[in-house]
């Protein structure tokens, strides 16, 4: 608890625990099972733990790396029993999340010193992508940051008007060239307008098409290209939507985007909606990239920053 205490308000420890109760009840029902009347960690409990994890949505490739660390501790330290699975799978979860460069992240810090920070937001339509921006808008502002949205998603129906409702209802700056227009030239524009009315952070929105990947390919490239442009070194940040409730489709939607650009931290949505939050780890885990927000909860201020203990200490407290 002293964890929580340090670095998560009561309030936002509860948020976290809501938002992974159903995958919480998933895996600790098919755990508490696997391990009924056994006292040591053997083949069966592990056969059995790898399949929990995999129908967890953590991923075939993360559950073999997973295992075969429990092997090496069990073969290792004799004495561990089932009393110790749930301490050992704690710990390597940890890890791994570690090894991707996931932060404990304490607040909602901009990603570049530079000013304007210029975030650029990717991911496939439904996931929660606008939603998201809006809510780390509304961190922001909470911190008295100057902050603009820029509606680059000028292809899908009501994108523009949905982006302009959140700058609103959050009280930030909207920039927008209307529907239909080059996205690349809203995406420049944004940056130019961040600088010139010394806005601390621009977010820009992004069509969420994956009809196929070379034309994804070629329109965010073009994008990055015109942002760079814009402000030398920009984009500071790219931010993935993905969306948990999908599960394995999360991970085909993460193989594209990170094929078709420079991806630099993941926000997981709607995970309190879901038995699948065990994609958080599998994602993060396979394609290297930190995961930096969670979505765990409908509110405008129920986007947390990820911190991987917390997020752990939460999954595993029963």
């Amino acid at each position: 608890m002293s964890f929580f205490n340090k670095f998560f308000s009561k309030e936002k420890k509860e948020d976290l625990d809501k938002g992974l109760e159903k995958t919480k009840e998933s895996f600790f029902g098919k755990l508490t099972k696997a391990v009924a009347g056994k006292t040591s960690i053997d083949d069966e409990v592990l056969d059995e733990l790898e399949n929990i994890l995999i129908t967890s949505d953590v991923g075939l490739d993360t559950t073999v790396k997973i295992i075969e660390r429990i092997e090496a501790r069990v073969a290792r330290d004799k004495y561990l029993g089932t009393a110790e699975l749930n301490e050992i799978l704690r710990d390597e979860i940890v890890q791994l999340l570690a090894e991707n460069n996931t932060a404990d992240l304490e607040d909602y810090t901009l990603p570049s010193t530079e000013k304007p920070s210029i975030i650029l937001v990717v991911g496939v339509n439904g996931v929660g992508k606008t939603t998201t921006i809006g809510k780390l808008a509304h961190q922001y502002k909470q911190q008295g940051k100057k902050v603009v949205l820029g509606a680059a998603d000028t292809f899908r129906a009501a994108a523009v008007d949905q982006l302009k409702i959140w700058s609103e209802r959050v009280g930030c700056d909207f920039y927008s060239k209307g529907m239909h227009t080059d996205p690349a030239a809203v995406a420049f524009e944004t940056v130019q307008h961040a600088i010139k009315n010394n806005c601390d952070v621009a977010i820009i929105d992004t069509a969420g098409r994956l009809h196929t990947k070379i034309n994804l390919m070629k329109e965010l490239s073009k994008i990055r290209r015109s942002v760079a442009k814009s402000m030398e070194g920009a984009p500071h940040e790219v931010l993935l939507v993905l969306d948990a409730t999908t599960g394995q489709n999360a991970f085909e939607q993460a193989r594209h985007f990170t094929d078709a650009t420079e991806v630099s931290a993941l926000a997981l949505t709607k995970l309190d909606g879901t038995a699948k939050g065990g994609v958080a780890i599998g994602i993060s885990d396979q394609f290297k990239v930190p995961i930096k927000y969670i979505g765990v909860g409908e509110a405008i201020d129920k986007l947390q920053v990820f911190n991987k203990r917390a997020f752990v200490n939460s999954l595993f407290e029963q």
